[in-house]
């Protein structure tokens, strides 16, 4: 998949995902692919490898996929992964990207739930270059 995006676009997408789940609490989020390249990536990842977060998730979310498709789902729209100090909660952004938001114990599930999915509506024309 070819994806350019123009400056302006990036900026909206830093924007929102700042706005809405940074803001609200979240430590990192991340913006990939669904072949883990990363497109955005914003909070503090202290020592994170964010490079290698971004190919595993997509790597998992690919495999979750084919584990949907053997109970008969199209596919699953969010992943979870609680603990014991931070959690990552991973969301379909679209049919190519995924969001992916790290939070620690301070924010609960249903408010970073609520925040991506104001947030992935928002994305999601950007993304298909509607912007």
């Amino acid at each position: 998949m070819d994806l350019v995006l123009s400056r302006e676009a990036v900026n909206s997408l830093i924007s929102i995902i700042d706005e809405d789940l940074l803001r609200a609490g979240a430590d990192c989020v991340l913006l990939v692919d669904r072949s883990g390249n990363l497109i955005v990536n914003r909070g503090d990842p202290a020592n994170l490898d964010v490079v290698a977060l971004a190919a595993l998730s997509a790597a998992n979310f690919g495999a979750t996929s084919e584990i949907a498709k053997l109970i008969g789902e199209d596919d699953f729209a969010l992943l979870f992964h609680k603990g014991k100090n931070e959690n990552i909660h991973f969301t379909k952004v679209g049919h190519g990207f995924i969001l992916i938001t790290l939070f620690g114990k301070d924010i609960s599930l249903g408010v970073i739930r609520l925040k991506t999915a104001k947030v992935t509506e928002q994305l999601i024309p950007l993304l298909s270059g509607e912007h």
